[in-house]
């Protein structure tokens, strides 16, 4: 089921948070953050939405990272009852297999994703070096199917403009994709 998150609610702070990657490694909220700000990315294995945008979600974060000065993770929320295809071990294949240069962690407990207000997956949250949200839509034109190779890199351009300026885009177009699956 497609879920479109909340609009963009401009200077929320981003939660502080502890999470273990699949190798049982914690990183703190304050060890991803960047100098220029943050990107926080819920996502999960087996939604197509993710699937159709993975490569371009990898490509816009290296070049965040290494041109801008933002710190990303992505993280996973979904209840592994039902979807084990979304658990750790195959966390660590699905990062690998994608080249990821973040993290990749595990919310369990799914008390992050709750205290971020994730929706769906992809759901992204851009930080400002102040740690306030600046953006909070979605990667590009892309939905259950890629969008076509040149749709433009609205997350890309939002984060580049956080970096320059602490502020995101006033229009914004909310992202799409499957609920979080949670537990009951």
């Amino acid at each position: 089921m497609a879920v479109t998150p909340p609009v963009c609610d401009f200077g929320t702070p981003m939660p502080e948070f502890t999470l273990p990657d699949p190798d049982g490694r914690l990183y703190r909220s304050d060890e991803i953050r960047g100098k220029n700000g943050t990107l926080v990315v819920f996502i999960c294995n087996h939604c197509p939405y993710v699937q159709a945008v993975i490569d371009r979600i990898t490509r816009d974060a290296a070049e965040l990272q290494q041109n801008y000065g933002i710190g990303v993770v992505a993280i996973s929320s979904n209840d592994v009852e039902p979807y084990p295809q979304d658990g750790p071990e195959h966390m660590k294949a699905e990062a690998e297999k994608h080249g990821f240069t973040f993290p990749y962690l595990y919310d369990e407990t799914q008390q992050v994703a709750r205290a971020f207000d994730a929706a769906c997956t992809p759901d992204f949250f851009g930080y400002n070096s102040a740690g306030e949200l600046q953006y909070r839509g979605r990667l590009d034109a892309s939905g259950r199917q890629a969008g076509p190779e040149n749709a433009r890199r609205e997350l890309f351009e939002a984060m580049r403009q956080i970096a320059e300026t602490g502020k995101g885009p006033q229009d914004q177009i909310a992202s799409m994709g499957c609920s979080i699956k949670w537990k009951d």
